[in-house]
């Protein structure tokens, strides 16, 4: 964060002081809500949240070198004592980035917002200086954090935006204002809060709204929801996609024998070939969002295709790919899902399967809840597991709960009745049935929800195998 005193603080978010010997005292460090995260010269943001009050927790964060702590009652050290803890960090999120006038890029989207987010930043680091989310930190709270760690040299700052209801994103936009934004897809994620598509569209369609008029709405062409956006912002419409009318355009699209997405890239500049390291049919659509990002930065199509060829993962549990000493893969994507997510990972999963031919091992789908479908959980979780036996994924391992139970049904209903699908109660169990049956060159996709924590599976078949090479990252 650039330098500011603690008096000017007090002034930009509307607070009073309290035990602060000297205003003039800068802040130098970074503004931090984990008081174990907390450097010499850093604000301490107090939340009181359902466990834990950080308020508690301020007195270690001033004798470990905080300036002052971020708060909404006095605390007994140096503190700057607002009404809204949250709110004020919005408020001083945007005047440190309105004083650094750095390029803010906002992306919002049902499904592959952190990746999308994590081949942006690779792009444009090419380019200069870049901040961006840290894995999924897109909320009220993440977001200001982030922006918050920006410098004066910073050049680009890449946002991710998440929402739970109408609003969400008008108020995120607004803290730190974008001049491009980026709308991937409106999907089924958080379909039971929404209740609807449309829904869901109004809540992402708010980032174009809030853009300025020399800006640049980013628009999926292949999600009519989405291109249907373009109506709602006077920003200028940069379309990408595979549709014949997207300027940032995927032509010639295959995978490779190994389940890597190619393709030919077409921006209004020229074309190139691209061949990512990442898995998965569906980076195409990300890797195509990236490209008008970087396009509309100035970035050639040469320097486009080959930053996408060279980009890995930079969050964890995302399509990350492990091959153990043992030859058997570990494909863990268990940081999130939802119906979109989860069948693009299968077709994967099916591809990566594929690629080792009849002489190679089995495909293995370890599955859990799709959280936040609402009424469409049943119908959604069915699909998956009959999708998982049209793919000829050769086992289906459910995990869980009711949610569980459908996707093993679904597997059921569509022809898998011997041992190719099974339902067993958690991770432990999974880990122990998995443990007794993988052989050299099985692939194992472990995939849910966050809220389900299957990522326990993938690093327990890990254990003791520090010898596997990560793939894409």
């Amino acid at each position: 964060m650039i330098t500011l005193s603690l008096a000017e603080i007090a002034e930009i978010v509307g607070g009073q002081s309290y035990d602060i010997p000297d205003p003039a005292v800068t802040v130098t460090g970074p503004v931090v809500i984990d008081s174990r995260e907390v450097a010499p010269g850093s604000l301490f943001a107090a939340f009181a949240g359902e466990r834990v009050d950080g308020h508690d927790y301020a007195v270690r964060a001033v004798e470990a070198g905080a300036a002052a702590v971020l708060a909404a009652r006095p605390v007994g050290v140096p503190a700057i004592v607002v009404d809204d803890v949250v709110g004020a960090l919005g408020a001083l999120a945007r005047a440190v980035v309105e004083r650094l006038g750095t390029t803010v890029v906002g992306l919002t989207g049902s499904a592959g917002k952190t990746s999308t987010k994590d081949l942006i930043a690779q792009l444009l680091q090419r380019k200069g200086p870049t901040v961006w989310t840290p894995g999924s930190l897109n909320n009220e709270i993440g977001l200001p954090v982030t922006a918050l760690t920006a410098t004066a040299e910073t050049e680009h700052l890449v946002l991710e935006m998440g929402a739970r209801g109408i609003g969400h994103i008008h108020y995120l936009a607004n803290l730190t204002p974008p001049r491009i934004g980026l709308v991937l897809n409106v999907g089924s994620a958080h379909l039971g809060e929404f209740g609807s598509r449309e829904a869901i569209a109004q809540a992402k369609g708010e980032l174009v709204e809030v853009l300025p008029e020399d800006g640049c709405a980013v628009l999926n062409a292949d999600d009519p929801l989405v291109r249907a956006m373009a109506s709602r912002t006077q920003a200028r419409v940069l379309l990408f996609g595979e549709a014949p009318e997207a300027d940032v355009r995927g032509e010639k699209v295959r995978m490779t024998a190994d389940g890597r997405p190619a393709f030919e890239l077409h921006t209004p500049t020229g074309c190139s070939d691209v061949t990512m390291r990442l898995y998965g049919e569906h980076h195409v659509s990300n890797a195509l969002a990236a490209a008008a990002v970087a396009h509309e930065l100035g970035m050639s199509v040469t320097e486009i295709a080959e930053a996408l060829s060279e980009a890995g993962t930079l969050s964890r549990w995302r399509m990350e790919v492990t091959e153990r000493p043992d030859g058997v893969t570990i494909v863990n994507d268990a940081y999130n899902a939802n119906p979109e997510s989860m069948r693009a990972a299968l077709r994967a999963l099916a591809a990566m399967g594929q690629a080792r031919g009849a002489d190679g091992g089995r495909t293995w789908a370890v599955l859990g809840q799709m959280a936040e479908l609402g009424d469409a959980s049943l119908a959604e979780h069915d699909a998956v597991g009959r999708l998982a036996v049209r793919l000829n994924v050769s086992k289906l391992v459910a995990v869980g709960g009711k949610e569980a139970s459908w996707l093993q049904l679904g597997a059921y209903n569509e022809g898998s009745w011997g041992e190719e699908s099974v339902h067993v109660s958690d991770a432990q169990a999974a880990v122990d049935l998995l443990r007794s049956e993988l052989r050299p060159g099985d692939v194992v996709l472990v995939k849910a929800s966050r809220s389900v924590g299957l990522e326990k599976v993938a690093l327990a078949l890990l254990e003791n195998s520090t010898e596997g090479e990560v793939a894409g990252r």
